[in-house]
């Protein structure tokens, strides 16, 4: 049996569903029952509670053969390093509880860095604690940038007309689509493919700036000549939390975002048949263009 943190999340679920597809046991561990039925209609064990709760990870834990484990974001968290300091000691602290011996391990490029990453050095501070657990053996993956996250512009164009974050337009790095990540994580837990802790870097297709994938997007979306433009960081801060994140959460994100823009992680990354994925920018613009089809009609009601 697999348990499966963040099964209601982009990767996690798609984790889940490739487990389920090919017969396994699934324990899906999350917060609302309701988002997990589709998972319990098809075989799996749901287990609902905060991960914070050790007690009740550690019952979550119970029996399984390997974890898939995450920090899930909640970025409305007042202090999200304090969030993460907490859910990590729960995780680490539950699956050595358990008993649990294989696990694969949600993390980020940049993780490698200490300090100055924002949110990324919680997941940092993750692996540590999931590679001083005795007797178990812990890969971490480490995607880069995620193509989802260009979806949160989709208001943005179609409100202004053109698309833009803090990240600089001509800076090329690695960008990757989730369900790709998904793919590696499920592959590594079938076949328990690791041992002792290990690091799997994950690249995506291939490295693009933020203006050329716009530039594919906006072509996709039949904006031929759709802008992309950087935000000054106060401003874009201020939109993030007018959109919902807390201040402190902001201000990491910023942080994550200046720590791209000066290259120290994403950038560059030596590049081999195992650390590229498939989907390419041109695939996941069939995407956004549906997400900005169906926005589209309520934007406008």
């Amino acid at each position: 049996m697999y348990a499966i943190i963040g099964a209601s999340g982009h990767i996690g679920s798609r984790v889940a569903d490739k487990l389920l597809n090919k017969g396994e046991k699934v324990r899906v561990i999350g917060r609302d029952v309701t988002r997990l039925q589709q998972y319990v209609n098809r075989g799996a064990e749901a287990t609902v509670g905060d991960l914070r709760d050790t007690s009740f990870l550690t019952g979550a834990f119970k029996g399984a053969k390997a974890v898939f484990a995450m920090i899930p974001p909640n970025y409305g968290a007042p202090n999200f390093r304090a969030y993460q300091d907490v859910t990590g000691i729960s995780i680490a602290t539950a699956i050595g509880a358990a008993g649990v011996t294989r696990v694969v391990n949600l993390s980020s490029q940049g993780a490698d860095l200490l300090r100055g990453t924002g949110p990324i050095v919680g997941l940092h501070d993750q692996e540590e604690r999931l590679n001083a657990l005795h007797g178990v053996h812990v890969l971490h993956l480490r995607p880069t940038y995620f193509m989802e996250n260009l979806l949160a512009n989709v208001p943005l164009i179609h409100e202004h007309g053109f698309a833009g974050s803090s990240v600089r337009g001509d800076l090329k790095f690695a960008m990757i689509a989730t369900a790709d990540i998904a793919e590696r994580a499920a592959g590594h837990l079938l076949a328990l493919d690791f041992t002792g802790t290990s690091i799997r870097d994950l690249l995506g297709q291939r490295d693009l700036s933020m203006k050329e994938a716009f530039t594919i997007i906006g072509r996709r979306i039949g904006i031929s000549d759709l802008a992309y433009r950087q935000i000054p960081y106060d401003e874009f801060g201020e939109a993030l939390v007018d959109m919902g994140m807390s201040r402190n959460m902001s201000r990491l994100f910023i942080e994550m975002s200046d720590a791209l823009n000066r290259g120290l992680f994403a950038v560059n990354r030596p590049r081999n048949a195992d650390t590229t994925t498939q989907t390419s920018i041109e695939m996941f613009a069939d995407l956004f263009a549906e997400v900005y089809r169906g926005a589209a009609p309520r934007l406008a009601a």
